[in-house]
């Protein structure tokens, strides 16, 4: 068998780990389809819905690095598998909840669940794939896909569920794909040892058995401070940035929160210094490349989520629009990832990662400048080409950014750089829902049209913003060897 041949294992597995990342995909643009059903059944305020979208991002974000770090420890296969019983339940939650609070709390759980899933289905790609790096890429490639493919399907399915069996159906929905899930982890992945190597090609058990006669190297603990630190920092800015409309800066629970996510915050970075196995290896951030393409993702991540929350209130409470008429609409800005994606990838093999950057970032910037000329009487038509160019400038920047930051880093920590910056992306999204929301909470039509309007021009600036980062991202990073004296680790305490 030539090396990057699939094997109908190996297939089985990709299918397998897929199931957990379209559901976690799902449940990003799923639930913004179902918000104004939510608040009408459930008398939430906007502040209510924001922490119903952010409680899932908040949880899955904090929580990734960590997961990752468990997998090591306690095998990829376990966590992956719990993962999908802890997103199933919480998604039965979910569907049961009878109040905001029950729905915000089973929503963290179901982030907990993702958080579980999303590191680890990668890792047991990994597993599966060994060291062929081709039959990886093209492993992964479909993984990607079958996410890509998800988040552009959510809005359509969620307005058919909607509309045939109310919202509570787009998170029962879960349950049948995480049973079909969990089936498939314990029939398909094996457990691990020698019979991993039955997936791979010659060529990769040869490097498999050759690496073999290497010490293995002992898991890494998980950081517990620094977890509990980063969920106290990100949760209490992202609840004061929430609650700062409706309640004033002057109000405890706003202005306290900012204090405690500095005070957290200014004591997770000190601690990640000095810990011998830091959750967010901080060394990382010395290299220019890694530390522009993460804050490139946060920037990006941060207007489109915010943007999603923000249009899925626009068009269902100002123009009027019914659950599947909304998921219509949202078809383009959702569907044109799937065409810039591929294309990015050609971009990046002959011109390198900061070009489709640079153009990414002004295309995006351009569709979101657009979108701000729309108000109340905007015909359907013209949200048509900011829905188009949004889409089209992230499908192209982000593969590329995406590959800035796992070329930036030496190849045994690229599993660490990814997790970073998933991490910060999501920890981006969930400020984005917590900002953008903030500015179009009120009453009536018109506080959510001139939201919406603000939204965009911050949304423009930091994509803008997002330009001058890429114009210091290397065209073709390679990871640069620490000088002696400044290696990535831990300062002494």
């Amino acid at each position: 068998m030539n090396s990057g041949t699939f094997t109908p294992a190996l297939a089985k597995i990709i299918a397998t780990v897929s199931v957990g990342f379209v559901v976690t995909q799902l449940d990003v643009t799923i639930v913004n389809i179902a918000l104004a059903n939510i608040g009408a059944d459930l008398h939430a305020s906007v502040a209510g819905l924001q922490w119903i979208v952010d409680a899932y991002a908040l949880a899955f974000s904090v929580l990734m690095l960590s997961a990752g770090v468990l997998g090591d420890r306690l095998g990829a296969r376990r966590m992956y598998a719990v993962g999908i019983v802890v997103f199933a339940l919480a998604s039965l939650g979910c569907g049961l909840a009878l109040n905001s609070v029950t729905l915000v709390a089973s929503r963290a759980l179901q982030g907990i669940g993702a958080a579980a899933m999303l590191p680890n289905s990668l890792a047991l790609l990994n597993q599966a794939c060994g060291h062929d790096p081709k039959l990886r890429a093209r492993a992964v490639g479909l993984w990607t896909a079958a996410g890509a493919i998800s988040i552009a399907a959510g809005p359509v399915v969620g307005g058919l569920l909607i509309a045939a069996f109310g919202w509570r159906s787009i998170f029962l929905v879960n349950l049948p794909l995480c049973a079909a899930g969990l089936f498939a982890t314990f029939a398909w992945v094996p457990k691990p040892g020698p019979a991993q190597s039955a997936l791979q090609t010659p060529s990769a058990q040869h490097a498999h058995a050759a690496q073999q006669t290497q010490p293995t190297p002992r898991p890494r603990s998980v950081d517990l401070p620094g977890q509990i630190l980063a969920i106290v920092a990100l949760t209490a800015f992202t609840g004061a940035v929430i609650e700062f409309r409706p309640l004033g800066l002057a109000h405890p629970v706003v202005f306290g929160g900012f204090i405690l996510a500095f005070v957290a915050a200014l004591a997770f970075v000190t601690i990640e210094a000095r810990v011998a196995a830091p959750m967010l290896p901080l060394a990382l951030f010395r290299r220019r490349t890694f530390s522009a393409a993460v804050l490139f993702g946060i920037c990006v991540n941060l207007t489109y989520y915010g943007m999603v929350f923000v249009l899925s209130l626009y068009l269902q409470r100002v123009r009027g629009y019914t659950p599947l008429q909304a998921g219509l609409a949202f078809l383009p800005l959702t569907g044109g990832f799937l065409v810039s994606n591929v294309l990015s990838g050609w971009v990046v093999a002959r011109y390198g990662v900061r070009v489709p950057m640079l153009v990414g970032a002004v295309i995006a910037a351009l569709g979101y400048g657009a979108l701000h000329l729309v108000d109340a009487t905007t015909p359907l038509v013209g949200l048509l080409l900011p829905f188009l160019l949004i889409p089209s400038g992230m499908g192209l920047a982000v593969p590329a950014m995406t590959t800035a930051v796992l070329a930036s880093v030496e190849k045994q920590r690229a599993g660490t750089a990814s997790a970073v910056l998933n991490t910060a992306r999501q920890a981006g999204g969930a400020v984005g829902v917590a900002a953008f929301g903030a500015l179009v909470s009120g009453v009536g039509a018109g506080h959510i049209v001139s939201g919406m309007q603000a939204a965009t021009a911050v949304s423009t600036a930091l994509l803008i913003t997002g330009l001058l980062l890429a114009c210091l991202v290397h065209p073709h990073p390679h990871a640069q060897h620490p000088q002696p004296g400044n290696e990535p680790g831990p300062r002494a305490v």
